[in-house]
């Protein structure tokens, strides 16, 4: 085995990822990277209501000093990444356009680290660790061929490609040595996992992804620290590999180190408006711009037709309003709930609004045809119908959320208080939310503990 560092991507990739810190990152990154903080955490307390938590916490029976965020319960640090994973991705609100949701799996992993490490950690710390987790998490997917390529082949990369990401931020916040930095980021790849078989029969098995990766990563940044060895060769040609495991080809391994320092991949990073897988979101912000422009009402819509991707209707185009998990997989749910209640955020998902007739209504008029000239990534095509006879046609290349069409300040501030004060009071709220703006001024992040400590537990469960 090679116990010692040479020039491979992993290699360049595990000294950029145990080198960097605070100072090295530009202050546009440092701001985007905290409001991804910000809103992976608000998701987490909001997803605490979750049942998909609640099954977690009782399937634990963990105990220890880790706070599971909107409540009033603790556990080990593992369980704790675990479980908070599992209710950042819950409802579906969570960042994408990383490994794949990023904030999920590393948000999760890093806030159980302060517990492993001797002296408090401050938020410059928190960031950078961060920063280096997108960083890692997007870089291996990209290595493995993207996203069409590694998910078209049943893999779920949030489990798959996460534990990498949490492995790198893990080992950034615990200092590790560039050889053991990659020990961590090899080693994750054993606990890599997850498939989107979920998506046949509404199971809820794709929540567990996000929290089994954080677990994952800490897990393997551990073991690193402690001198457990990974496998050196695993991003090489050879057999038992990951690239040539989980695609079947040798992929583009320079890729985990092409741009170091000057492409920071949590700028690829995209905010979720709507609570829905975010194959849907194109589509509900075309409706949403057709009918603010035509001035028009959703009432007055006769029927929807969308032309998209054999992937995109595979991965979200079953018309489907039963239980949360599948119903929020659905895009023709998306969009009939828009037009039924004029929103597509989470309280389009309550259970009486998945039944609402007004819904299932609109759905029965919205109709999908496969466009196999389609790239696998491309946005859904949206025709409007009205009952007049007059037709409108639009596709938003990239949703609401990204860079290219980015989310208000005020609309990523509401969505926090939204969801946060779905288990936290309303000052705390205000408080964690001043608090994590200004987290570069933090001085020991074990704060936000007693800030996240909720009363969701006693809650009704968000059904």
């Amino acid at each position: 085995m090679n116990r010692s560092l040479a020039d491979t991507p992993i290699d360049r990739l595990a000294r950029f990822i145990s080198d960097l810190d605070y100072g090295s990152i530009p202050e546009s990154v440092v701001a985007k990277t905290k409001v991804h903080i910000a809103d992976t955490l608000g998701a987490a307390i909001a997803g605490a209501r979750s049942q998909e938590f609640a099954s977690a916490v009782q399937a634990m029976h963990s105990a220890g000093s880790t706070r599971l965020w909107g409540t009033g319960l603790t556990g080990s640090p593992r369980d704790s990444a675990f479980i908070n994973g599992v209710a950042a991705h819950a409802f579906e609100l969570d960042d994408a356009g990383g490994c794949d949701h990023s904030g999920a799996v590393i948000m999760p992993a890093v806030f159980s680290t302060l517990h492993e490490v001797a002296r408090p950690v401050d938020g410059k710390r928190m960031i950078a660790a961060v920063v280096a987790g997108y960083d890692a998490g997007r870089r291996i997917l990209e290595a493995a061929g993207g996203y069409d390529a590694h998910n078209g082949l049943g893999w779920h990369s949030t489990g798959t490609c996460g534990t990498f990401a949490a492995a790198a931020a893990v080992a950034n916040l615990l200092g590790l040595d560039a050889l053991a930095t990659r020990d961590a980021m090899t080693l994750s790849t054993s606990f890599s996992s997850g498939l989107w078989a979920f998506i046949h029969d509404g199971s809820q098995a794709k929540k567990l992804h996000a929290g089994r990766a954080a677990e994952g990563g800490l897990l393997a940044a551990l073991l690193a620290a402690k001198g457990f060895a990974g496998p050196s060769r695993v991003f090489d040609d050879v057999w038992g590999g990951f690239f040539t495991s989980f695609n079947k080809s040798p992929c583009q391994p320079g890729i985990l180190s092409e741009g170091l320092g000057d492409v920071w991949k949590v700028n690829r990073a995209v905010l979720k408006p709507y609570a829905s897988c975010r194959g849907a979101h194109s589509a509900v912000d075309a409706l949403e711009d057709l009918l603010g422009e035509t001035g028009r009402l959703s009432q007055e819509i006769a029927r929807i037709d969308l032309r998209m991707s054999g992937m995109l209707a595979n991965m979200c185009g079953a018309k489907v309003a039963g239980a949360m998990a599948p119903t929020q997989m659905s895009l023709p749910f998306a969009l009939a709930a828009r037009c039924a209640f004029g929103t597509a955020g989470l309280q389009a998902y309550t259970e009486e609004r998945r039944q609402h007739p007004d819904v299932l209504a609109m759905m029965e008029r919205i109709d999908i045809s496969v466009d196999a000239s389609m790239d696998a990534m491309a946005e859904p095509v949206v025709t409007l119908t009205f009952r007049d006879g007059f037709i409108v046609e639009r596709m938003v290349p990239r949703a609401t959320g990204s860079t290219e069409r980015p989310m208000p300040a005020s609309a990523i501030a509401a969505k926090f208080r939204e969801l946060a004060t779905m288990s936290l009071p309303e000052d705390r709220v205000e408080t964690l939310w001043q608090r994590l703006d200004s987290l570069e001024e933090v001085r020991d992040c074990a704060e936000f503990e007693a800030l996240m400590s909720g009363r969701a537990e006693t809650l009704p469960t968000f059904r």
